[in-house]
């Protein structure tokens, strides 16, 4: 797209759907990410209902110069019934983050958030194909990176999350969903069995955290006692404020390999770019400019 100094008729529209949608991190950086590129376009968040959602792809497909979507909570499994067709992660999720707009005008849903989590593994050193994984909290975000994780050659991932939990019984239909669609062998298991989620962690070779624990300036809780982390193996977290969580910050001690969930973050904003603009974003320096 060429581009043009500030918003005029030329410019064009990314926006995010959900509700509530004023806490997202999104326009920061995506509209920093536009300026850095000269991609003549913004980002705007729009808290809508789901019942609102088949008129807002119609106008999607309709209007020229609207170029992309984010969706969020609570509207990345409704979308779906309004778009033509689903990348491979989005359909086996059965969620959607992102919609692109396809030559001949269809809506495509894709999923990214799995995708970013292990774009962040590997920019962190971390192999993952072949590998063991232990993953807390089969939620929304959890979800996304079991899915990615088999895709992606993961060997076999054991997934705790609270048998109480409304995520427990949607967790258990993804599993299979996976376990038949990929090579990869999926367990789940209930996170308050603690001798379990020790033995757990002591095969694996990457331990998740995929749950909001951590999470809060100067919050010294977490999901794993250090003394059930095996030294040496990689430990990641979604958490990214703080930059450092308590888990990570017991896993370096340990000598482990930690990955921060700036770089999820990142990384699912840098492949919403690749797909609406084949953009490549700088990643780098928004990471130095809106979060150091």
């Amino acid at each position: 797209m060429d581009a043009e100094q500030g918003i005029s008729g030329h410019a064009h529209m990314v926006c995010l759907l959900g509700n509530p949608t004023g806490h997202s991190l999104s326009p920061a950086i995506h509209n920093l990410s536009f300026e850095l590129l000269g991609i003549n376009a913004t980002y705007l968040c729009f808290d809508v209902d789901n019942a609102d959602l088949g008129n807002i792809v119609a106008a999607f497909k309709a209007m020229e110069g609207w170029d992309g979507l984010n969706v969020t909570m609570p509207c990345k499994q409704a979308i779906i019934e309004h778009l033509y067709s689903l990348d491979e992660a989005a359909g086996l999720i059965g969620a959607v983050n992102v919609v692109s707009k396809s030559d001949d005008g269809h809506a495509i849903g894709h999923n990214t958030d799995g995708l970013g989590f292990m774009v962040s593994l590997a920019e962190g050193g971390v192999h993952a194909e072949g590998a063991r994984m232990v993953l807390l909290g089969p939620g929304g975000a959890g979800s996304a990176i079991l899915a990615q994780a088999a895709l992606d050659g993961v060997a076999h991932i054991d997934v705790f999350g609270r048998a109480e939990g409304k995520s427990f019984l949607p967790a258990q239909e993804l599993i299979e969903r996976v376990v038949a669609q990929t090579d990869c062998g999926v367990e789940l298991h209930d996170l308050s069995n603690t001798d379990e989620l020790a033995s757990c962690i002591q095969a694996a070779d990457i331990l998740v955290n995929a749950t909001s624990v951590g999470m809060g300036e100067g919050c010294t809780d977490t999901p794993v006692p250090q003394s059930l982390l095996k030294p040496g193996m990689a430990v990641a977290d979604i958490v990214y404020h703080p930059r450092e969580t308590q888990l990570l910050r017991d896993a370096k001690a340990l000598g482990c390999t930690t990955v921060p969930g700036l770089g999820m973050l990142l990384a699912q904003a840098a492949a919403s770019e690749a797909i609406w603009y084949g953009a490549e974003m700088p990643a780098d320096e928004i990471a130095s400019r809106l979060f150091n």
